[in-house]
C-alpha cells in the first residue's frame, strides 16, 4: 500500500467504501467540536461525511480561532459567549508554555510550583465555565432550540473535551458519537474501559507499560490526582448545568459514559496495549494520506540538498514559537548540519539563522514528510504531526512542550523510533548530537518503517472506519448494545466491595463457628474427664 500513488489511494478508498457501506442517504448531522488542533481533525470527518451526502451543522462560538462561520462542507450555528474561551485565543498556549518553560529552567521552588499549578487549575475552571455557557445560551434560546428540533438530526458528533455537546445531545434525545482521545478527566479510555493502573499509564504520566514499583506509585498517584482535578475543578460546572436543566436524577457523567460509539484517535502500533469496549472504535492515524508534490519553489529547495537530504521541523497549530533564546539554539545547531531544512516559524525571524535553514509561516507537512528526501522531523509529540510521520516512516526528534505530547513521543521512544530532548535543557549541542544519532543511526529510520508498515496494514482505512461507525449509529438510531452500562453502578458495586466484604463475613462467620464449635467440643470433652476422674 505504500507505493500507491494519491489517485490511486483514492480510488481504492472510494471503492472500498461503496463495497463496505449500507450508506445513509442525506443524514443530517449536529457537530460539537473543540478549537486548534483538535478542529483538524473533527474538519477532516466533516469534509468525507459531506462528501457522502450528509448534511452537516457545526456549533461554533462567535470567537472561533479555527472554526470559521461559511464554508462549503458545513453550516455553521454561531453562538455569542459572554466572554471567549480562553482556548480560542491565539496567544493562550504561548503565554501557558512561556510560563511553563521559565519555572523548568529556573529549577521550580516549592511555592513557584505550586503557585504555577494553582493557576493553571484556575484556568482549567475558568475554560470549563466558559464552555458550559455555550449550553446556557443553547438552552435559554427556545427558538434556536426548536429549531434544531424541527431539522430533526439523525446523530450527534462531538468532541468531548469541552462536553457541553453531550448535554445538548440529551436535551435532543439524540444518539452521540465521539471523536476523542482527550476528555474532561484525561485520556478517554479510563471512563469507558477497564484501565488498570499497574501496567496503564496515567494522563500526565509519561511512562511505558512496563513500570518499576516506583513508577506503579506515582501513576496510582497520577490517577487520584487526575480524578480529583476532574470531580472537583472541572465537572461541577456541567453538574450545576445538568441540574438546573435535567433535574437531580440526571448524572452528567453518565451522560459523558453513555455515548453509543467512542472513535478514539489510537492505534495500538502507537499506543501501549490496553482493555478496550465493544463501542471503541479506532481510527488514529486516520488524517493520514500519500503525499501529493511539492509547490516548484518547495521541490527546488529540497531538490537542493543533494544526497544529505532535508529535515523539517514544526510545533503544530497551538504554539506559533518558542522563547528567543531557545529558538537561537535551534537555528544555530541546524545551521551545523550538512542537510537543508524547512522550519514552520510565523514570528520574528531567530538569532543564528543559517543559509541552510528556510522559515515558513505555513507549509504542506504531509508532502513534505512523504517526500524521499526528507531524513528526520523535529517536532513537538502532537498527535497529527506523530501520525503522519509514523505513516510515511519517518523517524523523530522530539522537543515535547505541552500536555500529552510528553507521552507522545516517550511511546516512539519506546519503540526506537525518536529521540527527546528536553526543551528546558535544550543546547545547540544537545539538539545536534540528537539529530546526528537519529539521521545517522539506521535504527531509528528502521524502527519507524516497521512501525509505518503494521500501522498501514489494515483491512480499512481509519477514516473509513469513523465513517462506517456514524453511519452505523445513523442507520439504527444509536448502538446502545455494544454499551456496558457498567457505568451506572456504584462505585462499591463496581469494585465489588460489597460482595468481597459480604464474603468476608461469611468467612468470619463460619470461622467463629468452627472455632466456637470446636472450643465447645473441647470443654465438653474436658469436663467429662473431669468428671470421670473424680
Amino acid at each position: 500500500m505504500g507505493s500507491i500513488p494519491g489517485v490511486s489511494f483514492l480510488l481504492l478508498v472510494v471503492s472500498v467504501s461503496l463495497l463496505t457501506s449500507s450508506s445513509v442517504q442525506g443524514g443530517k448531522i449536529l457537530v460539537f467540536p473543540v478549537d486548534g488542533s483538535h478542529w483538524v481533525n473533527m474538519n477532516l470527518l466533516i469534509q468525507s461525511l459531506h462528501s457522502r451526502g450528509h448534511e452537516v451543522t457545526v456549533v461554533r462560538t462567535a470567537t472561533s480561532w479555527y472554526v470559521k462561520e461559511n464554508a462549503p462542507h458545513y453550516h455553521s450555528l454561531t453562538i455569542t459567549l459572554p466572554a471567549a474561551i480562553s482556548i480560542e485565543q491565539e496567544d493562550f498556549f504561548v503565554t501557558f508554555l512561556v510560563k511553563m518553560l521559565a519555572i523548568h529552567k529556573e529549577g521550580a521552588t516549592l511555592r513557584s510550583f505550586v503557585n504555577f499549578y494553582w493557576e493553571m487549575l484556575g484556568t482549567l475552571s475558568n475554560i470549563h465555565r466558559q464552555a458550559s455557557l455555550l449550553g446556557v445560551e443553547m438552552f435559554e434560546n427556545k427558538t434556536l432550540m426548536q429549531s434544531i428540533r424541527d431539522t430533526q438530526f439523525d446523530v450527534v458528533l462531538l468532541d468531548p473535551g469541552l462536553p457541553v455537546g453531550v448535554l445538548v445531545a440529551h436535551e435532543l434525545k439524540l444518539p452521540t458519537v465521539f471523536n476523542v482521545r482527550w476528555i474532561t478527566s484525561g485520556e478517554g479510555h479510563f471512563v469507558v474501559a477497564p484501565s488498570p493502573t499497574s501496567y496503564v499509564p496515567t494522563s500526565g504520566y509519561a511512562a511505558s507499560d512496563k513500570m518499576t514499583f516506583g513508577q506503579r506509585v506515582k501513576n496510582t498517584f497520577h490517577y487520584f490526582l487526575n480524578t480529583c482535578i476532574d470531580k472537583f475543578i472541572v465537572c461541577p460546572h456541567y453538574d450545576r448545568l445538568v441540574e438546573r436543566y435535567f433535574g437531580p436524577d440526571v448524572k452528567f457523567y453518565h451522560l459523558l459514559q453513555a455515548a453509543d460509539i467512542w472513535l478514539m484517535r489510537v492505534d495500538f502500533v502507537f499506543e501501549f496495549p490496553r482493555p478496550t469496549m465493544p463501542n471503541i472504535a479506532y481510527i488514529g492515524g486516520f488524517q493520514s494520506k500519500p503525499s501529493k508534490p511539492l509547490s516548484s519553489e518547495l521541490e527546488e529547495f529540497v531538490e537542493s540538498s543533494g544526497e544529505h537530504g532535508f529535515i523539517l521541523m514544526s510545533l503544530g497549530t497551538l504554539v506559533n514559537g518558542l522563547p528567543v533564546e531557545i529558538t537561537s539554539e535551534i537555528a544555530a545547531a541546524f545551521a551545523q548540519l550538512p542537510q537543508k531544512v524547512i522550519w514552520r516559524h510565523a514570528i520574528e525571524p531567530p538569532n543564528n539563522l543559517g543559509n541552510n535553514t528556510l522559515l515558513v509561516k505555513w507549509m504542506p507537512q504531509n508532502d513534505l514528510l512523504g517526500h524521499p528526501k526528507i531524513k528526520a522531523f523535529v517536532a513537538h509529540g502532537g498527535t497529527n504531526g506523530i501520525y503522519e510521520s509514523m505513516y510515511h516512516g519517518v523517524p523523530i526528534i522530539g522537543i515535547p512542550l505541552l500536555f500529552d505530547q510528553f507521552e507522545n513521543v516517550l511511546r516512539l521512544e519506546a519503540r526506537g523510533a525518536a529521540k527527546v530532548v528536553d526543551a528546558t535543557k535544550l543546547t545547540r549541542q544537545s539538539l545536534l548530537e540528537a539529530i546526528q544519532e537519529v539521521v545517522h543511526n539506521p535504527s531509528y529510520r528502521n524502527n519507524m518503517k516497521r512501525l509505518s508498515a503494521l500501522h498501514r496494514d489494515k483491512p480499512m482505512h481509519p477514516l473509513e472506519t469513523a465513517l462506517y461507525w456514524i453511519e452505523f449509529v445513523m442507520r439504527h438510531k444509536g448502538a446502545s448494545h455494544l454499551r456496558t452500562e457498567s457505568y451506572k453502578m456504584p462505585w462499591y458495586a463496581y469494585y465489588s466491595v460489597d460482595v468481597i466484604c459480604f464474603l468476608v463475613a461469611v468467612l468470619l462467620m463460619l470461622t467463629a463457628v468452627v472455632v466456637g464449635s470446636i472450643r465447645f467440643l473441647c470443654i465438653r470433652l474436658c469436663r467429662r474427664r473431669k468428671t470421670k476422674k473424680e
